[in-house]
């Protein structure tokens, strides 16, 4: 059985992915980990740090995939257009749910610095996984932002077409 804190970031995976941040409540959450009051707050000061570390455990996680997706692709191109299969797969694993941060960002005010620095640090490392494939800052700021743009597309219209449009950008971007 998985610990009372597992259980508590795995349902609030779920809950954020289905209702967003705004709409689960702390006392959801505590009844369907089936937890005790004491032990959330045990874990977890409050929900803004529950969503903090919600999304650091996502980011690890999300990063993890990308890598393993992607590790058989030795070519620089390919694996650039790996990454945008591996929007896809996650389209198909996470029924186009879109980016848990962008999510989370559309719910919270500007000056939640807890959970926008988590949020910022994500995408700064995206754009940097980029960065260190084509060291190219223009380039990979382009890649990134097809990227993005694919993510925020294909969720809004629940469809992978402008995932596949950003691949054949990509082969007449990178000779």
């Amino acid at each position: 059985m998985k610990s009372p804190r597992e259980r508590i970031l795995q349902i609030t995976f779920d809950l954020f992915g289905r209702q967003g941040y705004n709409s689960t409540g702390i006392n959801q959450i505590i009844s369907e980990a089936a937890v005790a009051k004491a032990s959330f707050y045990q874990h977890f000061k409050s929900k803004e740090d529950l969503c903090a570390e919600f999304l650091n455990v996502r980011h690890q996680y999300w990063f993890n995939e990308l890598n393993l997706f992607c590790a058989d692709e030795e070519n620089l191109k390919q694996r650039i257009l790996k990454s945008f299969d591996f929007l896809i797969y996650m389209n198909q694993k996470e029924n186009f749910r879109g980016c848990s941060f962008l999510n989370i960002l559309s719910e919270i005010p500007m000056d939640n610095v807890k959970i926008l620095s988590v949020i910022q640090q994500h995408k700064k490392d995206l754009r940097n996984y980029f960065f260190q494939l084509l060291k190219d800052e223009e380039l990979s700021d382009h890649i990134y932002l097809l990227f993005e743009s694919s993510i925020i597309e294909s969720q809004l219209f629940r469809s992978n077409d402008l995932i596949e449009r950003s691949k054949k950008i990509i082969n007449n971007l990178i000779p």
